[in-house]
């Protein structure tokens, strides 16, 4: 069996000991993101942090039930109390790990006898057309880190990308000239990514103003200077992509919270507003489940009525008198 066995207590395996070989098996045999493998990490950490050094087989209905209590308790920077989607997190990094155990018939509860917390949806926030004129317009062009971040925004909204994705892309990934290309996503995914002409042109504006040869689509120009052939010094970061759209969105006197993701959710809102279906907007976002996609549908709300009277058959000889 694992490692782990060696490493027993009274003949039941530690949950910390099980635990490392439960994440190196997402890192070789699942393939998983290292930030993933991260996130699990830390989740499960807080299961020790709460129960202490324990056995798998102590983990019971009892102890998730004083350890959802004490998750719920845990306050943050701007809350008393830990979200329901974070607090669902550890739950999930929780069964994940108990369908692990059952795979290498190790003796552990249930991995379906955990519930997730109900967690309230929260409402999609997206752009409007003259927002996200303004916004293109924020940047500077004068200089390359200006036509950087227009080259940044006008692929964000184009593309659907994740900023994780958009990060790691490298210049020979993009096909300018076909406008497409194919990204790596969540679960080690591949999904094609298609770009509009706007996008491809800022996108072509910005290289051709390089002057350098590192590999990444997008570097940073302040910090280290230091560069490399494996783009590890000077790519651009998530947190700097994100602290980037939310200073030029100050700038044009947007009054949302705007952020990559909003780029994201504004993308899928104009799919649909424009007639996509959801199937297609599911595949183009990289969504594994189209009840995720779902969460956009409240655009199409508004077009219902219109909708109806324009395709539903009415009866014009029917009058509302008696």
């Amino acid at each position: 069996m694992s490692t782990c066995v060696a490493q027993c207590y009274n003949g039941y395996v530690l949950f910390s000991k099980l635990k490392t070989d439960f994440l190196e098996h997402l890192e070789v045999e699942q393939g998983r993101s290292q930030k993933t493998i991260e996130n699990y990490d830390h989740y499960l950490t807080r299961l020790i942090d709460f129960a202490g050094e324990i056995k798998v087989s102590e983990i019971d209905a009892e102890l998730i039930r004083k350890w959802r209590l004490w998750l719920n308790r845990l306050g943050t920077n701007t809350s008393d109390e830990l979200q329901k989607n974070t607090q669902n997190y550890h739950l999930i990094a929780l069964r994940s790990f108990l369908k692990y155990c059952a795979k290498r018939d190790i003796p552990a509860l249930s991995a379906d006898k955990i519930e997730l917390a109900k967690a309230k949806r929260k409402q999609v926030t997206f752009l409007n057309a003259e927002e996200l004129e303004r916004l293109f317009s924020a940047p500077k062009i004068d200089s390359v880190q200006g036509l950087r971040d227009r080259a940044i925004l006008e692929l964000l909204f184009s593309s659907g990308l994740r900023v994780s994705e958009l990060v790691n892309l490298n210049r020979d990934d993009i096909n300018l000239k076909r406008k497409e290309f194919m990204v790596r996503g969540k679960g080690q995914k591949d999904r094609p990514i298609f770009i509009s002409d706007t996008a491809a042109w800022w996108l072509n504006n910005y290289l051709e103003k390089r002057s350098d040869n590192s590999l990444p689509l997008f570097i940073r120009y302040s910090g280290s200077k230091k560069l490399s052939s494996t783009g590890n010094y000077n790519r651009l970061t998530v947190r700097s992509v994100q602290r980037l759209i939310s200073r030029y969105a100050l700038l044009a006197g947007i009054t949302k919270h705007v952020s990559p993701h909003v780029m994201r959710h504004s993308f899928a809102t104009d799919l649909l507003m424009n007639g996509a279906d959801l199937r297609s907007v599911q595949a183009m976002l990289g969504h594994s489940n189209i009840s995720t996609t779902q969460i956009y549908t409240h655009v199409t709300d508004p077009h219902l009525k219109a909708v109806h009277e324009k395709f539903h058959h009415t009866n014009t000889d029917v009058s509302l008198e008696n």
